[in-house]
């Protein structure tokens, strides 16, 4: 629905919350394939999920607005109608509490979306692997990897350019070219692949441009947190082996101010890593 994907739960079951989820960069595009036991096992426990994915880009700002916007137009559109081919009115989600989930980078989205707005704000925030590490951390040689792509650019970007404005003829050629060489072959597993695909030219341009860390910075995310966190209840998840979690400094930022207005942070570390979800 509009550009996010609703997973309601199996039919016949009314669902008991509504949950907004957010995953990582790049895999959160295609989260049907990325998240699928993770989001299949959410819906037969009662949940009508809807997953918001994202364009990758330095700018969390931009991002955190992006997914502010794209879910609740979702969302009014569902008000306005209901899921009727999943048996859904509008009455049966028109009171549901609301939860947000954000994995990784999408953790991140979660927490500023709950910084920047005072209003639609979920009941509760399950911010899960939390990570938000400058650029040159998160990416190793990261300045160098930008001059690299600044070179390849505009090799690469015709190339693209070309397969882009493919005609639909084309395309079909293409993908029934693909089946008769991957007996197997799926045509939604080459949907999922564009998805993911289609994020890397935008990223690639802002490495070409020189643009090597995220704005709003760490240090500025966080600061934005002690100031402006505005969702009373948020549980922080981390897993024992995950070498790049910053949970634990997250909860330190965050549990001052939400404790200011009577709410609460809860922390549970869990057994696994940074792509267990």
């Amino acid at each position: 629905m509009d550009s996010c994907l609703v997973i309601p739960p199996p039919k016949g079951i009314k669902p008991k919350a509504i949950i907004k989820f957010v995953g990582g960069a790049f895999i959160g595009a295609v989260p049907e394939v990325t998240y699928s036991y993770l989001l299949e096992n959410l819906a037969r426990e009662g949940y009508l999920i809807i997953c918001v994915p994202y364009n990758v880009t330095f700018d969390h700002a931009q991002v955190t607005r992006q997914v502010f916007d794209r879910f609740h137009a979702c969302f009014d559109s569902i008000l306005a109608s209901g899921l009727p081919d999943s048996g859904l009115s509008v009455a049966d989600i028109v009171d549901l509490p609301l939860y947000s989930v954000g994995h990784s980078n999408g953790a991140l989205i979660q927490a500023l979306v709950g910084s920047y707005f005072c209003e639609k704000i979920p009941k509760a925030n399950v911010i899960i692997s939390y990570n938000n590490r400058p650029a040159s951390e998160a990416v190793p040689y990261f300045e160098q990897l930008g001059l690299l792509v600044g070179q390849m650019v505009p090799v690469i970007s015709p190339a693209y350019s070309m397969a882009q404005s493919a005609s639909g003829d084309a395309l079909r050629v293409l993908l029934d070219t693909a089946g008769t060489i991957i007996p197997d072959y799926d045509p939604e597993t080459v949907v999922s692949l564009t998805k993911f695909a289609d994020q890397l030219p935008s990223v690639f341009g802002e490495l070409a441009q020189g643009i090597s860390e995220f704005k709003p910075t760490p240090s500025e995310n966080l600061e934005c947190f002690k100031n402006a966190y505005n969702v009373k209840r948020t549980l922080l998840v981390k897993f024992d082996n995950d070498a790049i979690d910053e949970t634990d400094r997250l909860e330190e930022t965050l549990k001052p101010r939400v404790e200011f207005f009577g709410g609460k942070v809860e922390k549970i570390a869990l057994t696994g890593n940074h792509i267990t979800p």
